[in-house]
């Protein structure tokens, strides 16, 4: 556990700092535990008037059965765009509640109709299990636009951290599995990289909420020991090459041992002519949403919302 000297030497802004002893928990046998109680905060967390919170039970990878949650305006005289969204949590943990309310304000401010997928989780779901069932989400809100009441030409995708990967990984299956595009991707510090090498990842071995010891632990538990043959599914920086994919926004922390992959994930995109907006917060942590008051987070979600409707408005113009 890092002590508050070593906390110092980061300039990490004090309202994230209030965390510098909270871990994401990759162990085993408490992630069921830890699961059951954060599936209980989130469905129990409101949103604000003028939203519309609905489920939607549909067939995962291989028939298993998973949930979406469904947050749409309440007042609207057209089919909407669509985000479907995969949220973080190393692949290992259920949504927090502070992330639903993030995704409202997707929905009301853009507007736009947001599915949160309750993809299958590890330690027992390892991949591709995760990542075929956010592809089944994604495929599913495709083919029932329709009765969702969404502009199926304006379906973008999007998740934080483990998430990222989980987007990232989405648009590839489309794209190699002759589907439809997502318009647009949204990603937030995301996991890109198994390989673990940029200097970020070497540096920040003790930083709040996450740092490299625990993402090598979760990269063991997702690729079954992380030995193998290189999967560019799982660990997009070592995709071939990323031409077809989506115009991007991406957005990393400044004490995030992803960030230099985050970085330089946008960079390979830049190189196959994929449009990409990156923008690098600063005195920030891992996760720093949890912080929903903070001046930093309030900035970040509004320009989050601002590319949706920017993305969605290209969209609508038959541009992607």
């Amino acid at each position: 556990m890092a002590s508050g000297t070593q906390m110092n030497k980061y300039d990490i802004h004090p309202d994230f700092l209030k965390y510098k002893r909270l871990k994401l928990p990759m162990n085993a046998a408490i992630l069921p535990v830890i699961n059951f109680f954060l599936t209980r905060a989130f469905y129990r967390a409101e949103v604000p008037d003028g939203l519309t919170e609905t489920r939607q039970t549909i067939a995962g990878y291989q028939g298993a059965s998973i949930k979406l949650t469904v947050l749409s305006p309440a007042i609207r005289d057209k089919a909407l765009p669509a985000l479907v969204y995969f949220h973080g949590g190393a692949f290992a943990m259920q949504s927090a509640p502070y992330l639903k309310r993030i995704a409202a304000n997707y929905s009301l401010k853009t507007p736009c109709v947001v599915l949160l997928a309750d993809y299958r989780l590890l330690p027992k779901a390892k991949f591709p299990i995760g990542l075929e069932d956010c592809y089944a989400a994604y495929k599913w809100v495709n083919n029932n636009s329709d009765k969702l009441e969404i502009d199926g030409s304006r379906i973008a995708v999007g998740g934080d951290s483990a998430g990222g990967a989980l987007s990232i990984g989405v648009c590839m299956l489309a794209r190699d599995r002759k589907a439809r595009m997502p318009c647009f991707q949204l990603l937030v510090y995301p996991v890109t990289d198994r390989r673990q090498t940029t200097d970020s990842m070497k540096r920040f071995t003790d930083t709040p909420l996450w740092n490299s010891k625990l993402n090598a632990k979760m990269w063991r538990m997702y690729l079954k020991g992380g030995q193998g043959e290189a999967n560019a599914y799982a660990s997009p920086a070592e995709a071939a090459e990323f031409s077809g994919m989506p115009p991007t926004y991406i957005e990393t922390a400044e004490y995030d041992p992803l960030r230099d992959e985050g970085i330089a994930f946008a960079g390979a995109l830049r190189e196959c002519g994929v449009p990409v907006e990156l923008h690098q917060t600063c005195r920030t942590i891992h996760g720093f949403e949890i912080a929903e008051k903070n001046e930093i987070v309030i900035e970040s979600i509004e320009r989050r919302v601002e590319m949706l409707r920017k993305a969605f408005a290209w969209c609508s113009v038959g541009r992607h």
